[in-house]
């Protein structure tokens, strides 16, 4: 018998339930009033309630997976105790150049700690 096995990663310009880019989000999350983003208000909102709905625990995946790859840091830096708002500590684990969400979102979902909040809904049908 054949085993077959499937391995996905994400591109690094998506994001798992977001129809936008992972570049235009990040705009957004970064200068949330000097951007020039195609979006209404109200998702320009969800992205920000999203992002700190989320943010302390992609910080402490993205602690885990440093841990689980055995890659030095100084991860006390980053807890919620410490000075600095989420970007900074972001920042910290992963950088605040162009693309820091993308270095945010891709290791999550690739260790599969992406939280899935979609639900498909069947009918019992007959």
């Amino acid at each position: 018998m054949l085993h077959v096995q499937i391995h996905h990663e994400l591109p690094e310009f998506l994001v798992p339930y977001k129809r936008y880019k992972s570049e235009c989000i990040e705009t957004v999350l970064t200068n949330r009033s000097n951007h020039d983003i195609p979006a209404d208000e109200s998702t320009l909102y969800r992205w920000i309630d999203w992002f700190y709905f989320y943010v302390e625990y992609w910080i402490h995946c993205l602690v885990s997976i440093k841990h689980q790859t055995k890659q030095d840091g100084d991860d006390l830096k980053v807890l919620p105790e410490t000075s600095g708002t989420a970007l900074q500590r972001l920042g910290r684990l992963v950088g605040n150049a162009s693309g820091w969400l993308a270095r945010v979102v891709r290791p999550v979902v690739n260790f599969y700690l992406w939280v899935h909040t979609r639900s498909a809904f069947l009918s019992g049908g007959g």
